[in-house]
């Protein structure tokens, strides 16, 4: 991940513990100070706080540019990451309640949650509105996950066991591509930018995205860099599944319409064919199985699920109130 410029003065004290240039005991004890006089609910849009916590997130992923790896496992940053997550958190916890549930229905609930999300108003806004340099924006909005895709719920595979494991282990194999790199989601996701005339460098938009899409990711990050948060990482998982095929479908029509070939498409017609199948093993067998396994879990599924469908909605809410007052829903990386 390149390093960008700073959003505020902790993630600019950061940026000069990383190069160096700045103590990073004095970054641990600025960290644990705004997550103690930082609101939960203003920590989900903080442009400092959320850069910062993707950063952090980000030494245990691929790695920041010209960053020695030693700072993965620095006792001081992950302090100030532990400080960090925890208005996080909260703020995630108050902002998202989880549906009542009944342990024996998880999987009619999950099902449930996904069939009332209205996250598709944007991809059918894509699919007949968009012009191709709202396209490019939302690419560069989804970039971050996709460009990583599957990375991190493969956390998940040594913490399950079992049908479970087996369950995620499928569905992985599938976004890796089946051994065949080419066919990697994460590839064709690349493949997709090429052909509408983006970067498909890894992290290349993170400047210019804004803190609500960093806070999509970062809850992601914090799931699967958890082990507590097995079953959140789980229902976020589920989410993902059962949420993708319709808008997959849409995007595609979009790009077409925009006169984009299968080059530009693949990406979408894969996850329209791929997440049919994978959102009935992902509900089933990965999330009813581990409840099966661990009924006390339940509910951490169920708010890992309510969690990303939520985040979703928020970045999608940004975009379209942006296109409708006619600006950008991107940052001015100036």
């Amino acid at each position: 991940m390149p390093l960008p410029p700073s959003r505020g003065p902790l993630s600019a004290q950061m940026l000069e513990v990383l190069s160096g240039h700045s103590a990073v005991a004095d970054f641990r004890e600025s960290a644990q100070r705004a997550a103690v006089h930082t609101e939960p609910a203003a920590v989900l849009c903080s442009e400092d706080i959320q850069l910062t916590l993707t950063l952090l997130y980000e030494l245990h992923l691929q790695g920041l540019s010209g960053v020695n790896d030693s700072w993965e496992w620095d006792l001081d940053l992950l302090a100030a990451r532990t400080a960090l997550e925890h208005p996080f958190e909260r703020g995630l916890r108050d902002m998202v309640k989880p549906p009542t549930f009944d342990r024996n229905k998880i999987e009619a609930t999950l099902w449930k949650m996904a069939a009332a999300d209205t996250g598709p108003g944007l991809s059918r806004y894509m699919a007949h509105k968009a012009t191709l340099e709202q396209f490019r924006e939302l690419l560069a909005h989804r970039s971050l996950y996709q460009l990583r895709e599957a990375d991190v719920h493969t956390f998940g595979i040594p913490r399950l066991s079992g049908a479970p494991k087996a369950a995620l282990v499928e569905i992985q194999d599938d976004e890796y591509g089946g051994g065949r790199p080419e066919r990697m989601h994460s590839a064709l996701f690349a493949q997709t930018l090429r052909a509408v005339g983006m970067d498909d460098s890894y992290a290349q938009y993170l400047m210019v995205v804004p803190a609500v899409t960093l806070a999509s990711l970062n809850a992601l990050s914090l799931f699967g860099l958890h082990r507590r948060c097995l079953g959140e990482l789980v229902g976020h998982l589920c989410a993902v599944e059962t949420t993708s095929s319709v808008p997959s479908k849409l995007y595609s029509i979009g790009l077409r319409r925009l006169g984009f070939g299968r080059a530009a498409t693949l990406f979408f017609d894969e996850h329209v064919e791929a997440d049919s199948v994978h959102e009935q093993i992902a509900v089933r067998d990965l999330a009813g199985g581990l409840i099966r396994q661990h009924p006390e879990r339940a509910e951490g599924v169920l708010f890992g699920a309510a969690a990303c469908l939520a985040l979703d909605a928020l970045v999608a809410d940004h975009m379209m109130s942006c296109w409708a007052a006619g600006v950008s829903s991107l940052r001015d990386p100036s």
